[in-house]
């Protein structure tokens, strides 16, 4: 009886610390692309294609590291990417692939097909652009026009 309460308070102490981790992770990656985009423009200011060159590499470099701690925490963390079934805005809903461009109509973009950026680990958005769930996928929507901007498909399992 002993160990499993210990087991318990083991684990409700860790499960923090882990997604405190996993969030500073988050934050120090993005500060590292930042700074690669900073020197980047500070090369183009400079001129020299030595510093071009290696400044487009080291922010290269950056987003693909962001890119993998995203991808870890997305397979270590699968519970969150499983939402509920998405019903479509119309009885006759059907599934269609869609690319940036697409338009969609307004019904598809409702507030309640509004998905949380910082839940997802999705680039924030501002202004009349939000994320929306179509299906599986998640789709970055301009909400004056409905024109999508970005899409990430099977998004959810």
């Amino acid at each position: 009886m002993r160990r499993l309460i210990f087991g318990a308070l083991l684990a409700a102490t860790l499960a923090p610390a882990a997604m405190a981790q996993s969030y500073g992770e988050v934050r120090r990656d993005d500060r590292d692309v930042a700074r690669s985009q900073r020197d980047l423009d500070r090369a183009y200011a400079r001129g020299d294609r030595d510093d071009i060159r290696d400044a487009r590499a080291d922010l290269r470099d950056a987003r693909a590291e962001r890119r993998e701690d995203w991808r870890d925490f997305r397979r270590s963390h699968p519970d969150v990417y499983r939402g509920p079934a998405y019903v479509g805005p119309t009885g006759d809903w059907r599934y269609r692939p869609i690319n940036p461009g697409y338009r969609f109509e307004p019904a598809y973009y409702q507030r309640r097909y509004w998905i949380d950026p910082a839940r997802y680990r999705l680039p924030a958005v501002y202004g009349p652009q939000r994320w929306v769930r179509y299906g599986n996928d998640v789709a970055l929507v301009d909400i004056r026009s409905g024109r999508v901007l970005r899409v990430y498909p099977r998004f959810f399992y």
